[in-house]
């Protein structure tokens, strides 16, 4: 998740790991906290795969910072990993990061991942509307209170998830579709070839 968000802000410009630091607390600050002992050892990892590079800024000579940038081949991981989807409890957080560069996305891919986010949900309502009946009246209140709240909430991020996908079908059937060369029949470029 983290590899994700480092390469999708590189995406953007290349920043040395203050600024990264920084972007991520402001983009994803609400969702999820960074700290320096988890973003050096990735930006090293990605480094040592070669899905981004140091480089040198004119700007910061006397500093010495590292400044990276992504590579060819982190653009390829950056795109492998936004299009990734699960369906674990785990992946509510990966879906967070993965939505905020959804810019980076085909809208058909945009639709597809959002539908399986949807269905996920769907399941984990089924489930909670399950236990709740099971429960009854032998819950506490506290408990009865807890089960409630995650039902709505789930309820919520499915209505919420519904309009990003309408607001997705309206951008896809906006955009045009590519059109298939046409072929040429062999059989015209003869005629063409004999008339002239």
């Amino acid at each position: 998740m983290l590899e994700l968000a480092i390469l999708g802000l590189l995406k953007e410009r290349s920043m040395h790991g203050y600024q990264l630091s920084k972007r991520l607390t402001d983009t994803l600050g609400g969702l999820w906290r960074v700290s320096y002992g988890s973003l050096y050892p990735s930006l090293r990892r990605l480094e040592r795969d070669g899905a981004v590079e140091k480089v040198f800024d004119a700007e910061e000579v006397g500093r010495r910072k590292n400044v990276y940038r992504i590579t060819e081949k982190g653009e390829q991981l950056f795109h492998q990993l936004l299009q990734e989807a699960g369906h674990e409890s785990s992946e509510d957080n990966r879906f967070r990061v993965r939505l905020a560069f959804f810019r980076y996305l085909a809208p058909e891919t945009r639709i597809r991942l959002l539908e399986r986010r949807r269905a996920y949900l769907e399941e984990r309502l089924a489930a909670i509307k399950s236990s709740l009946a099971a429960s009854g009246a032998g819950s506490d209140t506290y408990t009865m209170s807890l089960m409630n709240h995650g039902r709505e909430s789930t309820e919520q991020d499915i209505a919420w998830l519904d309009g990003l996908i309408q607001a997705e079908r309206l951008i896809a059937a906006q955009v045009p579709r590519r059109k298939e060369p046409k072929r040429r029949d062999p059989r015209a470029l003869r005629r063409k070839e004999h008339t002239t």
